[in-house]
C-alpha cells in the first residue's frame, strides 16, 4: 500500500548536506520554449549525504536536510509542549502507551477503583 511504501522510505531516508558550491545557471538551449528549463537540467548540485561514509541518495529516496526536533522536552519557541505530566496507558506499546511517551524518564502508575451503582 502507500502507506507503506512512504513509511519503508522514512525508515530509510538519509540526512544530507547541500553542496557549498554556487548553483550553476541551466544550459540554454534552442527550444520551443526557452524559459523553460528541460526536467534533467532544473537542479546543477547534487545532494550529498551527512556522513560521508554512506552514499549519495538515489532519484526515489526520501532525504532530509535538519532532523526533527524532540518532542518530550517543552521548547515554547517551536510551541512544543512536551509530555511531562500528560497522561499515558501503561499497558499499550503504541503512541499512547508510557514507555513511548515518556521517552524513557520513568512514569507512575496510579490505580483507581471505581464504585458504580448497577441499574
Amino acid at each position: 500500500s502507500v502507506g507503506d511504501a512512504l513509511k519503508d522510505g522514512f525508515d530509510g531516508a538519509s540526512r544530507v548536506m547541500m553542496p557549498n558550491t554556487e548553483l550553476e545557471t541551466p544550459v540554454q538551449r534552442n527550444d520551443a520554449v526557452p524559459h523553460r528549463v528541460p526536467r534533467r537540467d532544473r537542479y546543477r548540485f547534487q545532494l550529498r549525504p551527512h556522513n560521508p561514509d554512506h552514499k549519495s541518495p538515489g532519484a526515489k529516496d526520501l532525504v532530509y536536510l535538519e532532523s526533527s526536533p524532540g518532542f518530550c522536552e517543552k521548547n515554547p519557541r517551536l510551541g512544543i509542549p512536551g509530555t511531562h505530566g500528560r497522561n499515558c496507558n501503561d499497558t499499550s506499546i503504541g503512541v499512547d502507551g508510557c514507555d513511548l511517551m515518556c521517552c524513557g524518564r520513568g512514569y507512575r502508575t496510579e490505580t483507581m477503583f471505581v464504585v458504580e451503582r448497577c441499574n
